[in-house]
């Protein structure tokens, strides 16, 4: 396969993993967006365990997902960005235990999204940020690690990095 091709199969990975993100958020607005949130979508954070593109994947997702639903300004920058530093720790750390792995998800998401709730919706700030790291634990390791198996199970090896 030539270079070209394989950059080009990367590049559609990554927007197909911002679309899915971008699509559950909003289908799923009503526990997606708001004081406390549930982001169905971030179980896609495990896919850079899997694939460097999921990390611009996400953020592009995520950024999207912010401008159609999140909490004004501060989620649609800072929110994004706290998902592109996950995604970019969580590939960083690919190769430890998975569940290690998805920490900084579920940290930096916690700390930033909770700060982006209190200053948009005067959330506290502890209850925001402990509410969000929740939310993020909940959806990475109770519905991610098991995508994580089937897709590690089901996808041809040429696919993954």
């Amino acid at each position: 396969m030539t270079q070209e091709r394989k950059a080009l199969r990367r590049l559609v990975r990554g927007a197909l993993i911002a679309a899915i993100y971008a699509v559950l958020c909003a289908a799923l607005a009503p526990i997606s967006y708001g004081e406390v949130q549930f982001r169905i979508s971030e179980a896609l954070t495990i896919l850079p365990l899997l694939m460097p593109e999921a990390v611009p994947g996400l953020f592009v997702g995520c950024l999207i997902a912010n401008l159609i639903g999140g909490a004004g300004i501060l989620d649609i920058v800072f929110g994004s960005l706290a998902t592109l530093i996950a995604g970019l720790l969580t590939y960083a750390m690919r190769r430890l235990p998975a569940w290690v792995a998805l920490l900084p998800v579920v940290v930096v998401n916690g700390l930033v999204v909770g700060w982006v709730l209190n200053a948009a919706y005067g959330t506290p700030l502890l209850l925001g940020m402990g509410s969000v790291a929740l939310g993020q634990a909940v959806v990475c390791y109770v519905l991610g690690l098991p995508l994580l198996a089937l897709l590690r199970r089901r996808l041809p090896e040429k696919l993954l990095h």
